[in-house]
């Protein structure tokens, strides 16, 4: 029962996670920066501490004891990620959701792999792998071909990408009436993909925030194992930060395109409007409830992984299809997105089976 409730939950985080854009696409009348900062509100400042306040009692209180040096690196990592978050955005805008995700979820699976160990290879630390781990042993060998295969499912995407632009003769408008521009998005994409990964080394910066959390909860709670979610206090401080980096970079857009009249224009539907943005932002968040919700359930880190990447993908891709993004398109093209999409997942899982094996 337990394992069947941890897909459940994995496939909820997975269908946040892939479908959270898409009540972006359904605002009228405002720029892509207005509607973004505003979702992107509920995103970081709203609903983290607010998860945080029915999950953990005095999250605050934790966070105010912790040491600067935590704090500041925890909020850096925060900002770093938050250009990662600012440019996924503008990826599956130009990219559209189905291409966009398959291409930026395949980047941050490669470089979530690879740009940790790299980094303990020159900071050990013990539980860590190191990038001579991965060369070193055979399942670490059975990873890199999984990120191996991912890249050529990145590539063959890229492919398809490519080929979409030619059969929509570069209008700049795909199936759906979305704005396509392959070149922009694809530089978009790899940036979000390196940056992305930063969210990890946010939570491991504040580690010690989240083992407070723990430890006050199994103090409370004797006999009841570990906190499932401690990380909550950590995602307040991680997304400070990538609030930071994207209102900076929104309001700049806003003064910019003269768009700052969006959030008051009569002439647009505002209430519904900030309502689709609200449900947009609240239901990114939310993928990290039901991602640790499916881990505590399965028991495997790898298991976890793979379910979370997978359906995100696929999910990701159904909204693709329903929003027409593909319409119009020569089947060959359609069968090359097909096969890179199923060479992502099949990384994806050889992956985590290599992860398995250790």
């Amino acid at each position: 029962m337990g394992a069947i409730l941890g897909v459940i939950f994995h496939f909820l985080g997975g269908f946040a996670s892939g479908s959270f854009y898409m009540p972006y696409k359904r605002v009228k009348g405002w720029s892509w920066e207005s509607f973004w900062i505003v979702g992107g509100l509920f995103s970081w400042l709203i609903v983290p501490p607010l998860a945080a306040y029915l999950t953990i009692p005095g999250f605050m209180d934790i966070i105010r004891s912790g040491s600067s040096q935590v704090l500041w690196t925890t909020f850096f990592m925060g900002l770093l990620w938050g250009i990662g978050g600012l440019t996924y955005g503008l990826g599956v805008r130009y990219l559209g959701v189905s291409l966009g995700s398959s291409i930026i979820l395949g980047l941050c699976s490669f470089f979530g792999a690879l740009v940790p160990s790299i980094y303990y290879y020159f900071n050990p630390k013990d539980g860590k792998d190191t990038i001579s781990d991965l060369f070193g042993t055979s399942w670490g060998r059975m990873v890199l071909l999984g990120l191996f295969l991912c890249i050529v499912g990145i590539v063959i995407c890229g492919k398809a990408g490519g080929m979409k632009d030619k059969d929509l003769g570069k209008s700049h408008v795909d199936g759906s009436g979305s704005e396509f521009y392959l070149v922009r998005g694809l530089i978009l994409a790899v940036i979000s993909g390196v940056l992305s990964a930063c969210f990890s080394f946010g939570i491991e910066a504040g580690t010690s925030l989240g083992e407070t959390a723990n430890q006050i909860w199994k103090n409370s709670h004797p006999g009841q194992g570990e906190f499932l979610f401690r990380n909550n206090v950590i995602f307040v401080v991680i997304l400070w930060g990538g609030l930071t980096t994207n209102l900076i970079w929104c309001m700049i857009l806003n003064a910019k395109n003269k768009s700052f009249g969006d959030y008051t224009n009569k002439k647009t539907p505002l209430a519904r409007n900030y309502l689709l943005c609200a449900l947009a932002g609240t239901t990114w968040f939310l993928q990290f409830f039901f991602y640790g919700m499916g881990e505590s359930k399965m028991g495997n880190g790898a298991s976890s992984w793979i379910l979370h990447m997978s359906f995100i993908i696929l999910v990701a891709n159904m909204w693709g299809i329903i929003s027409k993004e593909w319409k119009g398109v020569k089947p060959k093209t359609t069968k090359a997105i097909v096969i890179g999409i199923a060479t992502i997942i099949l990384s994806v899982l050889v992956v985590g089976y290599g992860n398995s094996l250790k």
